[in-house]
């Protein structure tokens, strides 16, 4: 390294180099007094040492000369690969292979000396007194007092986890309120999951599931045999989710993480090498028969690679959020459960949980057959969730609602005492519309139509592999299943459009009456492709099939979803299906092409100054309108520009990050006063927006959507 004559760097470098190979050294008691005499020498300038600027200095020359050298005066120089260690100088038991030459005759000590000599003078002098900070700055000082030695054993012992006191809560980052609930809830949970394996963190929306997850991560990666053994911790979030994790868990400094997102499971090829598994929105995972929740199972399941003192791999420790632990059937609570406890072997006082959730979910099946009266079957639910609540979710679940809080006069008087205000929501309040005679017939008949597969639509076109002959049909994987569920979705999509907006609805109407007409052309024509990475629908409505042949050819190799099939590789029904859906569909579009009234948004514009942003309920006049379809918010934002409103910020999925600094400028009410901005008054936005973004200063939230 080439320091340019750069001294104090010179010296620093050097300096770091000889505390580094002290500090490195394997510790022995003559080495130490080896050191230490080493260092008292250069104090004394029994031995001066320089450190070259600019030259890598690797030669190895040992020049003797006697007093009064001269050149009759013989003298000494040894040079070759020896170095000064006992393994090079041949002293110790084990010695190297060297080779070196001596040399006596006047005029090579002479060329040696010389040689040396400019070396020297170049160099720079490391002088006694930073020899003494070498010997400071080492396991050499002997200064220290036995306190401080303690100290420092327990820092070279525990590492970095001196720094964090896993039985409390006191290290928060700036920004952050140390909160007795929150405490309270780390040392629950983290008891439960030792107890356990698992737990449900289930504290209502706002109350810091994040923040506590966090926590009791961090205090397990401490706990857990740490610092012989190194905790991983893999998070399982929503896409929407990951900035706001992602932040929390840098403010905290949790270690060795991973996030992955729902749909990315199956990227995990090492499970075993995760200690803690946290999943949020775990109400997502309660399908057993969904591939998401195989590979979720697989992962949470797998032992560690940590070894317990028997010699047996630890199990998982899962860490399950949600704020609605309950709102499930029997079969989907028990699924959630199973990530972390033994089906017949739990730790719960229940240790046949196979046997009790059997009996539950069958009784819960029995209920749905149609054979019971309202009021038998409104009892029966409730004694079956009681059993469920009391004996299962009770004693795995950590969950506060803000009356939990402000009931406790302990977490009560610390909310007030820290300054934390939680909003009074009022119960919501329904905006009704009313629509005209001719609307209301053609609003019931759609539903009739888009809602039941029996007398509508049989969503075919989203069924296409699952009516394939067996021999095309073996090449998908669960081919049935995925079939129904897209269909399924497809029908949920088209009844949450119609109640969202009537905009909204014709777009997803008018995309399904063209993806069923493409399929019906790629029928007539004798060839259907079928290629799920493709967009086939739109090649042939924009009659491109030359260019979709092509495409195909070059892919047909690489992805084996790529299918090409005739009319006969498909069974009987599924073409008459086909145009039975086309001949629905091309009636509800002509139908529903010829509305051009909205008393829904007519409704809403006329609440929107009346009671939405009157300054009476709304002070701030900041009001947040929800809808799930993107269609529904970019119409509703077109819509309140022509009648007039300004200061709108659109928000979805593709620019929520970026507009996050403007909705807290505008809309946080934990910003400072000095930078509160009023350029938006209005939000309108996707449902990705619910969390992660406070949003204090607006006194009214609408949903769009019908419920």
């Amino acid at each position: 390294m080439l320091f340019q004559g750069d001294a104090t760097q010179t010296i620093h470098e050097s300096l770091k180099e000889i505390q580094d190979d002290i500090q490195n050294a394997e510790y022995d008691h003559v080495v130490e007094a080896g050191m230490i005499q080493f260092i008292k020498d250069v104090a004394e300038k029994k031995i001066e040492i320089k450190a070259h600027p600019s030259r890598k200095l690797h030669a190895k020359i040992y020049i003797f000369r006697p007093q009064n050298w001269n050149e009759h005066n013989e003298g000494y120089v040894i040079t070759g690969s020896s170095n000064l260690t006992d393994a090079g100088l041949g002293s110790g038991e084990v010695s190297n292979y060297e080779f070196n030459v001596i040399l006596h005759r006047y005029p090579d000590i002479q060329f040696a000396t010389s040689e040396f000599e400019m070396l020297w003078n170049e160099g720079i002098m490391i002088l006694p007194t930073e020899m003494e900070q070498v010997k400071k700055g080492t396991f050499l000082n002997d200064s220290f007092t036995p306190y401080e030695v303690y100290l420092k054993f327990l820092i070279e012992y525990f590492g970095k986890s001196v720094e964090f006191d896993p039985s409390s809560v006191s290290d928060l980052p700036d920004g952050f309120k140390r909160l007795s609930y929150q405490i309270d809830a780390v040392n629950e949970g983290y008891k439960l999951l030792l107890k356990h394996n698992g737990f449900f963190l289930s504290d209502v929306v706002g109350l810091g599931k994040t923040v506590v997850a966090t926590l009791i991560a961090k205090r397990y990666f401490y706990s857990n045999d740490f610092p012989s053994h190194i905790t991983n911790t893999l998070i399982v979030i929503p896409p929407a989710l990951y900035e706001g994790w992602s932040e929390t868990l840098d403010n905290f400094g949790l270690q060795n993480y991973k996030i992955i997102t729902n749909g990315s499971l199956h990227k995990i090829t090492n499970p075993e090498k995760y200690d803690l598994v946290i999943v949020d929105e775990a109400h997502k995972f309660r399908n057993d028969t969904a591939e998401a929740y195989n590979e979720l199972q697989k992962i949470c399941k797998t032992k560690t690679r940590h070894l317990l003192t028997d010699g047996t791999k630890a199990a998982k420790k899962v860490m399950l959020l949600s704020a609605t632990p309950l709102n499930n059937r029997p079969e989907d609570i028990a699924n959630q459960v199973y990530l972390f406890q033994d089906s017949k072997d739990s730790s719960l006082e229940i240790s046949n949980l196979q046997h009790f959730f059997r009996i539950r979910i069958d009784a819960y099946n029995k209920l749905k057959s149609g054979k019971f009266s309202i009021n038998q079957v409104q009892t029966s639910i409730k004694h079956i969730y009681n059993d469920i609540r009391n004996k299962i979710i009770a004693p795995l679940t950590v969950r506060r609602t803000r009356t939990d809080l402000l009931d406790h006069e302990q977490y009560s008087l610390d909310l007030v005492k820290q300054g934390v205000i939680f909003p009074k929501v009022l119960p919501p309040v329904k905006i009704l519309y009313r629509l005209d005679e001719n609307l209301d017939q053609l609003y019931d008949e759609t539903m009739l139509i888009i809602g039941n597969e029996r007398t509508g639509l049989t969503y075919n076109r989203y069924q296409a592999i699952k009516f394939l002959v067996y021999e095309k049909k073996k090449k998908y994987k669960n081919a049935d299943l995925a079939s129904s569920q897209l269909a399924k979705i497809m029908k949920i999509l088209l009844v949450k459009r119609i109640d969202s907006s009537f905009y909204a609805f014709t777009q997803s109407l008018t995309r399904f009456h063209a993806a069923t007409k493409a399929m019906l052309t790629m029928f007539e024509k004798g060839t259907i492709y079928i290629a799920p990475n493709l967009k086939v629908s739109e090649f042939i409505i924009e009659d491109k099939e030359d260019e979709l042949i092509e495409l195909i050819s070059t892919l047909v190799d690489i992805d084996p979803t790529i299918e090409v099939c005739t009319p006969d590789d498909f069974l009987p029904g599924f073409y008459e299906g086909l145009k039975n859906d086309f001949n629905f569909l091309e009636g509800l579009v002509a139908r529903w092409a010829k509305v051009t009234e909205d008393p829904k948004l007519d409704e809403f514009l006329v609440h929107l100054d009346s009671d939405l942003l009157n300054k009476r309920i709304n002070p701030q006049q900041k009001l947040v309108v929800f809808s799930e379809s993107k269609e529904t918010t970019d119409y509703l934002v077109k819509k309140l520009k022509l009648h007039g409103y300004k200061g709108i910020l659109e928000v979805n999925a593709s620019n929520r990050n970026k507009l996050v600094p403007i909705i807290r400028e505008n809309f946080d009410a934990n910003i400072p006063r000095d930078q509160y901005r009023s350029d938006y008054n209005i939000v309108i936005s996707t449902e990705v927006l619910a969390e992660g973004v406070n949003l204090h200063r607006a006194n009214v939230i609408v949903n769009y959507d019908t419920p």
